[in-house]
């Protein structure tokens, strides 16, 4: 018997990004079998609830990591920026360019719908107006949901349903924000008196991030669940009702995402593909999970990875998950009135369309924290007077739909800062070895 020691084999390790590719194959391939099973009875099969258990783990487990990521982050950010002489000038900045990203976007929205004609090609024999039960949208419900009802931002919403009463609990994000922002700027103002307590936040925040980097980790498995999820729910078959309109949607979506941003990284110096590689594990999470909150954890990640400092990203990519939305509140509302003007035989002025780019442009803040996009195109419709009732035709891609508008949302909400932090000479170099969330790599 040999003793002499055996040459060891390097073991093969698939990169991040070739993970989760790899399970984006399996989630459709799965979806597809489940969605061939069928729902025997009209109960789920057993496949199908699998996959739905582990996609709604997968983003629970993302959401509850979002109010104390955006608390401790923000507030330990304006502590940071306090040390900071052109803070200022970054908030200024940032906000400039969530709305000239979202005037490009909502310009090509219009255009696209002008020049296709979406609504031209609908029939009404072809596609069934369901029930629209949104809730409607202003300017009003906007500046209320600016104050906080509680210290938490929860929101208690009691649903009569089979003769009972259920109540549930959801996040107000955009009030978490504002909550923070007064926090941050009170304990700024309160000097030394406030060390302890920032001592605390940054701890609590590094507690934050280490939980998240484990979590992060489970994102394959996760979009095994999530995509198997919608391809069982939904498959591709109901594109055809209204091809023209999804066509459109998605044409303004690669546009913006493979062709304006790429753009705009090229002007100011800075390489697409090295900002695709980075932002993939954020852009592909967005796509599966349709929650750019879900996906905020995983986007600073990456924006961090792109070498915005941390105190910066900190501050701007929870704000742009709130507010900065090109796909549902540039391109597709944008798309979706001029289809349902065209549907209706409307006609719409050039006034018609400047306004619309105004409440794409401005209005994307007020559905912060609610439903996306349908509320912000119910805002846009009441704002124009079309009619309300053409939501229900979109209803049933929307889905489909929401996976590409909430992808291009993740993209600009990372893109924003990188370009700022570039513009004003801040961009850093690769996180440390020791960072919980180095592992976040695109596909290889």
């Amino acid at each position: 018997m040999s003793f002499m020691p055996q040459p060891t084999r390097a073991r093969f390790r698939p990169s991040f990004g070739t993970q989760v590719l790899a399970s984006m194959a399996i989630g459709v391939l799965l979806g597809l079998i489940a969605r061939a099973i069928g729902s025997p009875d009209g109960v789920p099969n057993a496949l199908a609830q699998t996959l739905a258990t582990i996609g709604s783990i997968f983003v629970q487990l993302l959401k509850v990591l979002v109010p104390p990521l955006i608390f401790t982050a923000i507030v330990a950010s304006i502590a940071n920026f306090g040390e900071m002489k052109n803070a200022a000038r970054l908030a200024g900045q940032t906000l400039l360019w969530f709305a000239l990203t979202a005037l490009i976007a909502v310009s090509i929205g219009l255009a696209l719908g002008t020049i296709l004609q979406p609504g031209a090609h609908a029939h009404a024999e072809g596609v069934t107006a369901a029930a629209h039960a949104a809730s409607s949208a202003s300017w009003l419900d906007f500046l209320k949901g600016l104050v906080p009802a509680n210290i938490l931002g929860l929101t208690v919403a009691t649903k009569l349903e089979n003769g009972g009463a259920s109540t549930s609990l959801s996040i107000n994000t955009l009030q978490i924000v504002v909550i923070s922002i007064v926090i941050g700027i009170a304990a700024l103002r309160s000097g030394e008196a406030a060390a302890p307590f920032l001592a605390f936040i940054r701890s609590l925040l590094a507690i934050t991030r280490r939980i998240l980097s484990w979590v992060i980790r489970l994102t394959p498995i996760g979009t095994i669940g999530l995509l198997g999820t919608a391809v069982a729910q939904y498959g591709w078959t109901t594109l055809a009702q209204l091809g023209a309109f999804a066509g459109a949607i998605y044409l303004g979506l690669a546009i913006v995402l493979l062709g304006v941003y790429p753009a705009l990284l090229a002007l100011n110096g800075l390489s697409p593909a090295h900002f695709f590689r980075t932002a993939w594990p954020a852009i592909q999470l967005g796509f599966v999970s349709r929650s750019s909150i879900g996906t905020l954890p995983v986007t600073e990640a990456v924006t961090e990875r792109l070498g915005v400092p941390r105190p910066y990203a900190a501050f701007a990519v929870p704000l742009g998950a709130t507010t900065k939305m090109d796909g549902c509140a540039a391109i597709y509302p944008a798309v979706a009135s001029l289809f349902i003007a065209q549907f209706y035989g409307i006609a719409l002025g050039p006034s018609d369309y400047l306004l619309i780019a105004f409440v794409s442009v401005i209005g994307s803040a007020a559905t912060a924290g609610m439903t996306g996009a349908v509320v912000m195109l119910t805002l846009t419709l009441s704002t124009l007077g079309l009619p309300l009732e053409g939501i229900g035709l979109l209803l049933a891609i929307d889905p489909i739909l929401d996976m590409g508008r909430t992808a291009v949302n993740v993209a600009g909400q990372a893109l924003v800062p990188l370009i700022v932090s570039r513009r004003e000479g801040m961009l850093e170099g690769a996180p440390q070895e020791d960072d919980p969330l180095a592992s976040v790599e695109g596909p290889a």
